[in-house]
């Protein structure tokens, strides 16, 4: 599979070449702060298969085990590493050029979902994540 993205300005661009897995939405509170949504679109991919095209994206440590990339400029959410899981990275499914083409599966982190979400989707729910501390 091969699908691309990139920041609201332009200026952070990334192609992804491999399969995603865990095609999700996670309502964790740190997702709500650093994207600034009651709830983030995200997909993984092992690391080797996000090349970024243009641009680099800036970094920061959003968790004691947990890095966020962003583009400088515009400050769209790009991606998550979480220590545990150095061979992934997941991507904001919403940075995609056709973020239609990835459904989530599931919603995660739920535990922290906001009282005034109602999810309607029929899609699986659970309260921690099901594959990520």
């Amino acid at each position: 599979m091969r699908l691309q993205g990139g920041c609201c300005c332009g200026q952070v661009r990334y192609e992804v070449v491999g399969e995603p897995f865990n095609c999700t939405n996670c309502h964790c509170s740190i997702c709500r702060r650093t994207s600034a949504a009651p709830f983030v679109g995200w997909f993984t991919v092992a690391r080797k298969d996000l090349h970024w095209l243009r641009g680099k994206p800036g970094s920061f440590q959003s968790t004691a085990k947990g890095t966020r990339s962003f583009c400088r400029d515009c400050g769209t959410p790009l991606t998550f590493v979480h220590e545990d899981f150095a061979g992934e990275i997941d991507v904001t499914t919403c940075s995609l050029d056709a973020p239609a083409e990835l459904a989530p599966l599931d919603h995660v982190w739920t535990s922290s979902q906001l009282p005034w979400i109602r999810l309607a989707d029929g899609l699986p729910a659970y309260r921690e994540s099901r594959n990520k501390p």
